[in-house]
C-alpha cells in the first residue's frame, strides 16, 4: 500500500484532449489498475459519494464503467450486501465521514469485500490517513491508497464546472463579505480548479482580473475576489509542485481567473447558434429536450426523451453553427440521405411496384435508415420549432436592436421606440434594458431609471437584475457627488460601443452574428503576450505587483508559453436563409474545433490556455473557446462555477440583494 500521486501525464506522447485526459484517468488509472492480481474474480465494486458519482458521470458512461469490470455501483452512506467474494474500489471526497464509513465497510471480522481500493478526489488530512493506517485489521485489507485529485466536473470536451450555482449569491451578495459561506465557497472552488491542473499535469502561469487601485477610492471586497481565488489556486498548485511525481517544474500553459464583470453583456444577449436558441427558447432540463413522436400501434403521440449531447453526431456538427445554417444544413442532409438510402427511396414507391428484392433490399436497410432518419427528423423538428419561436415573438427585431446597441449603431431613442411598440416577453424586455444598462450607465441615474421601468412595464422584482448589475462590478465605492453609482469604473465620456467590429476575416456571413464575448478578445490578447499589464497581474511574478502594475516578467512569461498561431480555415456554408443574410464572409464558427482538427494537426496543438470564470459562463464563451483553439492552435478550456442559460443568469441576479427593492432604490 502507498500513498501517491497520479502517474499518468499529459506531456509527452499523443497529444490527449482536456475531457480524454480526464476520462483516461478514471477508467484506465483508477478503475483499471485496480484488478486483482489473481483470477478467482474479475469483477469489482464501485463505491462512491454525491460528488465524485457526478464527477464520474460527467466524464464516462455506464458501459466505460462497465468495460473495465465493475458490475454493481453504489453509495457509500447507503445500506449495502456484503459481498465477500469481489474486490471494491472507493473514489471518494476525503472527508472525516467518509473515512469512517470505509473503515465501518473494511474492519472487523467479516469485511464487506475482499480488498479495497481506496482514491480520494483531493488531498486527504494527514490525520485521516493515520486514522486509516491504525486500524490493523482494515490495513492489510487495502490494495491502494492515493489521491486521485480529480474533483471537476467535465462539461463538455473543452470545459468544465465546479458546481457553484450560488456562487454569485455567496461572494457577490449583500451579506457576503466576512461569511463562512464565502470563504468555503472560495476554498472549494479553487480545490477543484486546482485539480484539474493535478489531472493534466500542467503547471500553470496563474493570471487574474486586478482590482481597480487609485488613491481616491477603496477596494470593495467584490472586486477582490478574483485576486482571492487566484492566491487560493496558487497555493494549491505550488503544493502539487512539490508533493506530486513528475509534475512540471516550469511553466506549462496558461491560466486566467475573471469574474462576471469583464462580460455583463454576454449573459443576457440573445445568442443565434443552434445550441443557444435550443437552450434559450425551449424547456430544455439540461441537456435534455422531451418531445412527441408518433405512436406506433395508431395511438397518442409518445412522449421521448432524448439527450443533446456531442454523443450524437448532428447535434455536435450543427450546435456552434447559426441557427439559420443550422436549419439549410440539415434540410441538405435529410434531402441527400433520403436520395442514397435504399429504404427511403422504395418506400416512395408504389407496394405492388415491389420485387422480392426491392423488399430484401429494403429490409436490410432498414436499422440505418430508422436510426438516421430518427435523428434527423428530430433535428429538423426542433430547428423548425425555434425558427417559429422566432417568427411569433419577433425576435429577430429585437437581436439586431441588442447587437446594435452594442456595437455602438443604436441608442436611446431606438430602445424608447421599441419599448413603446410594448412587443416581447417580460424577460426579452428586461434583457434589453440590462444590455442598455451595460451601455448606457448614466442613462440609469437619478429618475432616469424609473422612467425605462415604466415604460417597458417591468416589475420591481424585474428591475433588481439591472439594479444588481452594479454589484458584479464592484463599483458601489465608486459614488458621484450626487451618490449614485455607475455600471463602469470610468464615468469618462466614450462613445457607447461595447465591441469593435473584428476585422482580419472575421466579417460574418450571418446576421445578427456580429456578437463576440470578451473572453475571446481576452485570449488572443493572452496568447500574444499583449494582456493589459494593469488590469491583470500574474501570480509567478517574482515580486507582487503594486499600484497598477505587474512584475516586468509578465511579458516574457506569456511569450514563454507562446506558440504558433494560425487562423482557421472556414467552413461556412454560403448559401444564406433569407432573414439572416449578411453582405459579409465567414467567422469560423461552423462546427466544434474538434471536428475541425485532424489528429495529425492535434500533435502540433501549442500549450493549453484556461479561462475560468467566476459567477457562471455562456453558451456564447464555450463556442469562443472552440473557435480560438483551431484558430491559435492552443486547446482554450473554460472553466466556471457554472454554465448559464439567460433565465437563469438572471434568477441568480436578483438573489444578490436580500432587501426589497422599491421604485425609489432604483438609481444606477
Amino acid at each position: 500500500m502507498s500513498v501517491s500521486d497520479s502517474e499518468t501525464s499529459s506531456h509527452g506522447g499523443d497529444y490527449k484532449t482536456f475531457r480524454q485526459v480526464s476520462r483516461d484517468r478514471l477508467l484506465y488509472e483508477m478503475l483499471q489498475t485496480s484488478k486483482p492480481g489473481d483470477s478467482r474474480s474479475s469483477w469489482k465494486v464501485l463505491i462512491m459519494d454525491k460528488v465524485t458519482v457526478r464527477v464520474m458521470s460527467h466524464s464516462c458512461k455506464m458501459s466505460d464503467i462497465t468495460d473495465q469490470g465493475v458490475s454493481l455501483v453504489e453509495d457509500i452512506f447507503r445500506r449495502r450486501q456484503p459481498l465477500p467474494q469481489l474486490d471494491a474500489i472507493y473514489f471518494v471526497q476525503p472527508s472525516k465521514e467518509n473515512v469512517i464509513m470505509f473503515l465501518s465497510d473494511m474492519s472487523g471480522r467479516e469485511p464487506l469485500y475482499r480488498k479495497a481500493y481506496l482514491y480520494f478526489s483531493t488531498p486527504i488530512q494527514k490525520d485521516l490517513v493515520n486514522r486509516i493506517k491504525k486500524d490493523a485489521s482494515v490495513l492489510p485489507r487495502i490494495g491502494a491508497l492515493r489521491e486521485m485529485n480529480l474533483e471537476y466536473f467535465s462539461i463538455d470536451s473543452q470545459g468544465f464546472i465546479t458546481e457553484h450555482d450560488k456562487a454569485l449569491e455567496e461572494l457577490y451578495g449583500d451579506d457576503a463579505e466576512n461569511s463562512r459561506r464565502f470563504d468555503r465557497c472560495l476554498n472549494v472552488m479553487a480545490t477543484r480548479i486546482a485539480t484539474v491542473f493535478a489531472s493534466l499535469k500542467e503547471f500553470p502561469f496563474v493570471r487574474y482580473k486586478a482590482a481597480k487601485l487609485d488613491g481616491d477610492s477603496m477596494t470593495s471586497f467584490r472586486e477582490l475576489v478574483p485576486t482571492k481565488l487566484a492566491a487560493a489556486v496558487w497555493d494549491q498548485i505550488t503544493t502539487y509542485k512539490s508533493s506530486i511525481h513528475n509534475f512540471p517544474q516550469t511553466e506549462t500553459c496558461e491560466l486566467l481567473i475573471v469574474d462576471r464583470s469583464v462580460d455583463q453583456i454576454a449573459p443576457v444577449i440573445h445568442e443565434w447558434t443552434y445550441d443557444a436558441m435550443c437552450h434559450d427558447l425551449l424547456n430544455l432540463e439540461g441537456n435534455k429536450y422531451v418531445h412527441e413522436v408518433p405512436s406506433k400501434s395508431g395511438g397518442q403521440p409518445e412522449r421521448k426523451e432524448v439527450l443533446l449531447e456531442d454523443h450524437d453526431l448532428v447535434w455536435l456538427e450543427l450546435r456552434h453553427t447559426h441557427i439559420a445554417e443550422a436549419s439549410e444544413r440539415l434540410h441538405d442532409k435529410m434531402a441527400n440521405f433520403v436520395s442514397k438510402n435504399k429504404a427511403a427511396q422504395l418506400q416512395q414507391r408504389d407496394a405492388g411496384e415491389l420485387s422480392t428484392r426491392d423488399i430484401q433490399k429494403m429490409v436490410q436497410a432498414l436499422p440505418q435508415y430508422n436510426e438516421q432518419m430518427e435523428k434527423l427528423s428530430l433535428h429538423v423538428a426542433i430547428a423548425g420549432k425555434i425558427n417559429q419561436i422566432i417568427r411569433d415573438t419577433g425576435l429577430r427585431e429585437l437581436g439586431q436592436l441588442e447587437q446594435d446597441l452594442v456595437f455602438g449603431d443604436a441608442g436611446t431613442k431606438e430602445v424608447i421606440n421599441f419599448l413603446r411598440k410594448q412587443e416581447g416577453t417580460n424577460e426579452n424586455k428586461l434583457r434589453l434594458m440590462m444590455v442598455y444598462a451595460a451601455v448606457y450607465p448614466e442613462k440609469f441615474e437619478g429618475d432616469k431609471a424609473l422612467k425605462l421601468m415604466q415604460l417597458a412595464k417591468l416589475s420591481d422584482s424585474d428591475m433588481k437584475a439591472v439594479k444588481n448589475m452594479k454589484l458584479i462590478e464592484g463599483s458601489d465605492s465608486r459614488k458621484s457627488s450626487k451618490g449614485t453609482f455607475s455600471l463602469k469604473f470610468d464615468s469618462a465620456k466614450r462613445k457607447h460601443a461595447s465591441r469593435k467590429d473584428r476585422t482580419g476575416g472575421e466579417e460574418e456571413t450571418w446576421a445578427l452574428f456580429r456578437f463576440y464575448p470578451m473572453i475571446e478578445e481576452l485570449v488572443e490578447n493572452l496568447s500574444k503576450g499583449e494582456l493589459a499589464k494593469d488590469e491583470y497581474y500574474c501570480m509567478n511574478s517574482p515580486s507582487p505587483p503594486s499600484h497598477g502594475t505587474q512584475g516586468k516578467t509578465g511579458a516574457s512569461q506569456s511569450e514563454s508559453v507562446r506558440s504558433g498561431q494560425s487562423n482557421a480555415q472556414s467552413m461556412r456554408s454560403r448559401r444564406t436563409a433569407n432573414w439572416a443574410k449578411s453582405k459579409s464572409s465567414d467567422d469560423g464558427y461552423s462546427s466544434d474545433s474538434v471536428l475541425r482538427i485532424t489528429p495529425s494537426e492535434l500533435k502540433k496543438m501549442g500549450q493549453r490556455i484556461f479561462v475560468f470564470i467566476i459567477g457562471g459562463a455562456t453558451r456564447s464563451e464555450l463556442r469562443a473557446c472552440h473557435k480560438l483553439t483551431a484558430k491559435l492552435r492552443r486547446e482554450v478550456v473554460l472553466g466556471t462555477t457554472g454554465l448559464d442559460d439567460p433565465s437563469q443568469y438572471i434568477t441568480k441576479l436578483k438573489s444578490l440583494s436580500a432587501k426589497e427593492l422599491s421604485v425609489d432604490d432604483i438609481k444606477i
